[in-house]
């Protein structure tokens, strides 16, 4: 790697006695740059979902059209995630991480702010697409970080209190079209209206992106060598059990990255696969709700905010506790712990499907009341905090599998392979699968499309059960225990 990407030179080590202390200092700055360096790219990932109906009220765009153009990025993201990690391994992260945050904001920015950048089908598919492409630049240097910086047996809690940066960063957006509606209303007297703010949901996100990468940068650090201290494993005496130092500690050529320690990989294979139907139901909710809401339950633009902001909000304490259970209950089996944690996601899936809206003849009764004071609207709102305090457990979890399946200069590339199946088959499915069949069958259609995917997702994690157990017996065997 070449120019300012190129990764930090490793230096001399510091005095003994100063090894600890920095030591310390340095992996609480570096994780506050990843956490809320993620976090920001969560602000552009997911807010064009938010400005879908305000573009759907306007007679701008279908929920079929709708649904091809989100297509664009989950293609471009699960691409992105795989070849931008064959990069990131073999660079400074200090820099890669940031300018993907800069790219992505500035594509959100353009888009809000500028009409031709929504004048048509072809160009929203190419700027979501470049977006796309860019927020493939957020994952990889993060799991690259993480495994430089923290050893295997802490790593599950660092990545689960990481891992809830998508949730902190995503509950941004629908709070920035909160805070658009009341300035809408101060500046008009009255409620704003989805179609009157969906180009806020776009650039306010985008702005604020681009000024979180200046400090981004900022805390932001290479290896633990490039800050003159041990590998990690040294400093805390806690090696894998297939730890090499050659092939830990020196970069990897793009060869032996894909060849020797990902394609080659089963068990990696079986979690990718699993990969596409978590995210199936993970985006199908996400990019859908809204509008759902919205159409299905009357939900009024504040309560589609709210119920996406609360999504993503239940996502924080599902994931810890689904990384605290994978590790204290389960003693490390990843696929057991996913396996009950998405059997318990579908049924929640089915449950909010099921839920009934507000009767014609009652929706008179609570017009102009809130959502916790209409008892059908507060029963989706509890079901759509079930739904994402559960479904961001599996999303973890087969991140962090990844990254314990390979190397960790080839622990980004192993982790971009998972997210390049769950992006180009789980998000793409998500957007364009369920849009089309929303649009020509219905919401039940689009209903029968997620549960389906829920149903494969629970199958494929009970494979990965059984065959995360032979492997780690065998793992057993060949080192004695």
């Amino acid at each position: 790697m070449y120019g300012p990407f190129k990764p930090a030179p490793h230096i001399a080590e510091l005095p003994a006695e100063k090894i600890d202390s920095t030591y310390k200092r340095l992996r609480w700055q570096v994780f506050a740059g990843i956490f809320f360096g993620y976090a920001a790219y969560y602000f552009v990932r997911a807010n064009f979902d938010l400005a879908q109906k305000g573009l759907i009220e306007a007679g701008m765009y279908t929920k079929a059209e709708l649904g091809v153009i989100g297509t664009a990025a989950g293609l471009a993201y699960g691409l992105s995630k795989f070849f931008m990690a064959t990069i990131s391994d073999r660079s400074n992260p200090r820099v890669f991480l940031p300018f993907g945050l800069l790219l992505s904001g500035l594509c959100m920015t353009m888009m809000g702010l500028f009409p031709w950048a929504t004048s048509g089908i072809a160009v929203m598919w190419a700027l979501i697409f470049l977006n796309g492409w860019f927020q493939g630049m957020g994952w990889p240097p993060c799991g690259r970080t993480m495994v430089h910086w923290w050893s295997k047996s802490e790593r599950g809690t660092i990545v689960s209190i990481w891992n809830t940066a998508h949730n902190v960063g995503g509950t941004v957006p629908g709070i920035m079209v909160l805070l658009a509606g009341a300035i809408y209303f101060s500046e008009y007297g009255v409620e704003a209206t989805a179609k009157d703010i969906w180009q806020q949901a776009l650039y306010y996100p985008g702005i604020a992106a681009m000024i979180a990468a200046i400090p981004i940068y900022l805390v932001m650090r290479d290896t633990p060598q490039s800050c003159g201290l041990p590998p990690i494993e040294k400093w805390r005496n806690d090696y894998p059990d297939d730890y090499n130092e050659k092939t830990y500690e020196n970069n990897l050529s793009v060869k032996e990255i894909l060849f020797t320690y990902v394609f080659k990989n089963k068990l990696l294979w079986y979690i990718a696969i699993a990969n596409v139907f978590v995210y199936l139901i993970r985006y199908g909710v996400l990019k859908w709700s809204p509008v759902y809401l919205g159409e299905v339950k009357h939900f009024n633009i504040k309560g589609t905010a709210w119920a996406y902001t609360i999504y993503e909000l239940a996502a924080i304490p599902g994931t810890l506790l689904c990384g605290w259970v994978s590790d204290k209950v389960f003693k490390g089996k990843r696929g057991l712990t996913g396996f009950i944690f998405m059997i318990l996601t579908t049924a929640a899936v089915v449950a909010l499907w099921l839920n009934p809206a507000t009767p014609e003849n009652e929706l008179a009764q609570y017009a102009g009341h809130a959502w916790y004071e209409n008892p059908y609207q507060l029963m989706d709102f509890i079901l759509m905090t079930t739904i994402g305090f559960l479904i961001y457990g599996p999303v973890m979890l087969i991140g962090l599998h990844a990254l314990e399946l390979a190397p960790k200069k080839a622990a980004g590339t192993a982790a971009g392979f998972t997210g390049l199946f769950g992006y180009l088959g789980g998000t793409v499915a998500a957007s364009a699968v369920v849009g089309w069949a929303a649009e020509y069958y219905g919401w039940d259609g689009g209903f029968y499309v997620m549960i389906a995917g829920g149903v494969l997702a629970v199958l494929l994690m009970f494979i990965t059960m059984l065959e995360e157990s032979k492997h780690k017996a065998k793992l057993g065997e060949h080192y004695g225990k």
